[in-house]
């Protein structure tokens, strides 16, 4: 069958067997490996990405279901060359360590902050209680996404400010 989709911004269109995960798809056929595989059982949350802006474990949903929507994978969240700050909350505070569960969490984290961009330890616990870390107790987790909350209301704040008030001839 055939399957069109917009992935990371692209319209994709590719011929593929109907009982094909999106997790497959998006690594096999369209070669994103950055989204991971790693229960087929929607336990682990390694392979969350978003479609139409809601994470979506990728290992249950069929290719051919995400057909007509928009899927966003990790691949898509740096933009215009610079990475989204949840990537760099997560290298700042070390929130990986062998990084097989990263995608995942960055993208659930991603969709946390978008929704609530000042989540308190609690509510970022149980918006990535989905998804399991074998290396990091969580706790660097936690603190990579409160960095990006941190950062992004830095940035909302110093582009509110008014500009300096022009001066002439010296006066105030």
């Amino acid at each position: 069958m055939q399957v069109s989709m917009t992935v990371n911004g692209e319209e994709v269109t590719r011929e593929i067997e109907g009982r094909l995960l999106l997790v497959h798809f998006l690594r096999d056929v369209l070669g994103l490996t950055g989204t991971h595989w790693g229960c087929d059982t929607s336990n682990c949350g390694t392979c969350v990405v978003w479609v139409d802006e809601k994470p979506v474990k990728s290992c249950t949903m069929l290719a051919a279901m995400a057909g007509g929507h928009e899927v966003r994978t990790v691949e898509g969240l740096a933009q215009n060359g610079e990475l989204d700050p949840v990537q760099r909350g997560f290298m700042e505070c070390h929130g990986l360590q062998c990084g097989f569960c990263t995608p995942g969490m960055m993208m659930t984290a991603r969709a946390l902050l978008n929704e609530n961009p000042d989540p308190t330890p609690d509510e970022i616990r149980e918006a990535i209680s989905g998804q399991i870390c074998r290396c990091t107790g969580y706790a660097t987790i936690v603190r990579s996404v409160r960095w990006a909350a941190a950062y992004e209301a830095d940035r909302a704040e110093a582009n509110a400010a008014p500009p300096e008030a022009a001066t002439t001839g010296g006066a105030p």
